[in-house]
């Protein structure tokens, strides 16, 4: 009996013809954009930089689609009356407009966020101030040479949440996490890693506090007793 990823094929039915706005045109949100067109949702794409800036064949993707945008330093002007909002890890949950619209009902999220919901198996997820991408690069190294199906995403390697239907039971994905992706996260891995916490990226979190919160890679996970 072939595997049905029922938290995918439910995800699938709920975004069609929702409002989505996708916030930032890094690595992480670029596939959305043909992801989000063949579900049918209804998009409109915000980033920072002006519209010049944008590479054409990304911006000539977006016109095709039929998607709406604002761009420029001012774009979350017009982030009003989405359903679900994919932020980009480097536009933090704390801004305004994403609180604004979260209080208003919308679902204000990430790729890896939504990946991590949605993924059918076991994720070990890797955080820290150093050493993530060579550890969690030797993790799934590991688990290939052991014979494991693994998949190698989130700050590193390909954007996995298109790849959720590929994904069966008995894989597993390895994650490297940073603070930003981690920031405003409702889940955790499976199984955790932190290499260590020292200041970093001061520049973009409001404090020090606020950098070790959002390291908490292990914060929702369920927590199971063995005597």
């Amino acid at each position: 009996m072939s595997f049905k990823n029922e938290k995918l094929e439910e995800f699938n039915e709920y975004i069609k013809f929702r409002k989505v706005a996708i916030i930032g045109l890094g690595v992480s949100n670029l596939p959305l954009l043909d992801d989000m067109y063949h579900k049918k949702a209804r998009v409109t794409v915000f980033d920072e930089r002006n519209i010049e800036k944008i590479p054409k064949h990304i911006m000539d993707k977006i016109t095709s689609y039929g998607f709406g945008f604002s761009f420029g330093k001012n774009c979350l002007e017009n982030l009003k009356g989405f359903d679900v909002i994919f932020r980009s890890p480097s536009c933090l949950p704390t801004k305004f407009e994403l609180q604004q619209e979260e209080n208003r009902g919308a679902i204000v999220t990430t790729e890896i966020e939504m990946l991590m919901k949605m993924c059918p198996c076991k994720i070990i997820g890797v955080t820290g101030s150093d050493g993530k991408t060579t550890t969690t690069s030797l993790i799934h190294a590991i688990l290939q040479k052991a014979g494991y199906h693994a998949f190698l995403g989130g700050n590193i390697g390909t954007p996995l949440f298109t790849k959720l239907s590929e994904m069966m039971p008995e894989d597993i994905v390895v994650l490297e996490l940073s603070s930003f992706q981690l920031m405003g996260m409702e889940i955790s891995p499976d199984i955790a890693v932190m290499t260590n916490v020292t200041p970093n990226h001061l520049n973009i979190h409001k404090d020090y506090v606020e950098y070790i919160q959002a390291k908490k890679i292990f914060l929702n996970i369920k927590m199971k007793m063995v005597f």
